[in-house]
């Protein structure tokens, strides 16, 4: 009489209060039967199977169902012999969550290599978050579950980190940007791994729903290298004015550094003191120099004008010939250069009209198409 220590089972359902678990075996005993005319309960984001001498025999979707014979013809195959007018099944029961599972944070344990076009071979860092859900139940079951009550979200991330690394990885080299290009286009370079990613999550029963970069970051170095040339930006693109931040800089060091050798010491720190602030001195007279070079005055009207127009905007009066060597604008009838000192031929032909030197036969100037007499 060893069948009135059976428990039968009348309903069977998994109320998932977990955010991790993606299989659960409903936990059977060697006394848990489970009867005909049992109830499964089937929540949203959820699918059973039965598994019947390791082999899948049925998938039910979200829902209630009165497990029978005669609305399931497959419990015909696992239905023992009668006890006490109950059929009983001996099989298995798994719940797989298919829910998406959201928030899982990836990130590259070694750098990732690639050829910029400005800064040559470098290499790369970069972290972010991403999202799965099981698409194929049954095909989930087949290729990744084995034998274990419960796999969990960490049992397959940890997996297939690597290979979203290098899908990332490929992403970035297919797509040939630069460097400096890369943070604009984080979210085309996350489209591309959802994409490639179908290859290698669907033969799993997986779907890579969601990837998200969050950052790419360069090498030390590299970002210094570019926190110069932004500082270098934003003084100007004159050398001078860089080199007048260059001295201002090294006389603020050289002030916050006391030199120790005494009185010697003292002249040295002196003399490069008095070194810089010339450099300093001359950095800045070259700077105002270059300042006043590039304005002139109409030679008609007086104004202040652009160094090389050739008309003035005031009064429209032809301006000044430039020197054809230094570019440095010069009045008509100028035997030299005000600016190098290079000697000017008076004799050639220019159009009375621009001041556009022409060549000796020249009947019209191709400048302004002034006819000359």
């Amino acid at each position: 009489m060893g069948f009135f220590k059976k428990q039968f089972l009348s309903v069977i359902e998994w109320k998932d209060s977990s955010n991790d678990i993606i299989v659960y075996r409903y936990p059977l005993t060697d006394r848990d039967e489970i009867m005909n005319s049992s109830t499964l309960v089937v929540r949203e984001s959820q699918v059973a199977m039965f598994v019947h001498k390791g082999e899948i025999a049925d998938v039910f979707g979200p829902g209630t169902y009165k497990l029978s014979t005669e609305n399931i013809p497959f419990l015909t195959k696992l239905l023992s012999l009668s006890t006490l007018g109950n059929s009983r099944i001996k099989a298995e029961v798994y719940y797989v969550n298919t829910k998406r599972f959201m928030g899982l944070k990836w990130g590259t344990q070694n750098p990732i290599m690639m050829r910029d076009v400005d800064f040559g071979n470098i290499r790369l860092r970069g972290y972010g978050t991403f999202a799965f859900k099981v698409e194929d139940p049954t095909k989930f079951m087949k290729e990744c579950f084995g034998t274990n009550p419960i796999y969990r979200v960490n049992d397959i991330a940890t997996q297939y980190k690597s290979t979203l690394i290098q899908l990332l990885t490929d992403a970035i080299g297919e797509s040939k940007l630069s460097a400096l290009d890369l943070a604009a286009h984080y979210s085309d370079l996350a489209d591309i791994v959802e994409k490639n990613s179908v290859e290698e999550f669907a033969p799993i029963g997986l779907k890579l729903s969601n990837f998200v970069i969050e950052n790419l970051s360069l090498p030390e170095d590299v970002e210094k290298m570019l926190d110069e040339r932004t500082k270098m930006g934003v003084i100007s693109d004159k050398m001078g004015t860089y080199t007048q931040y260059k001295a201002a800089n090294a006389m603020g060091d050289i002030a916050k550094n006391p030199s120790g050798g005494g009185l010697a010491g003292l002249g040295v720190g002196l003399g490069a003191g008095y070194n810089m602030g010339n450099l300093f001195t001359e950095s800045i007279a070259g700077a105002k120099d270059n300042k006043r070079q590039q304005v002139i005055q109409c030679v008609n009207c007086g104004a202040s004008i652009p160094g090389k127009s050739k008309f003035c905007p005031e009064c429209g009066a032809t301006q000044a010939l430039s020197c054809p060597k230094c570019g440095e604008p010069i009045s008509k009838g100028s035997k030299f250069c005000v600016n190098c000192g290079e000697k000017l031929d008076v004799k050639k032909k220019v159009c009375p009209k621009c001041g556009k030197e022409l060549g000796a036969k020249a009947k019209f100037c191709p400048d302004c198409g002034e006819k000359i007499k």
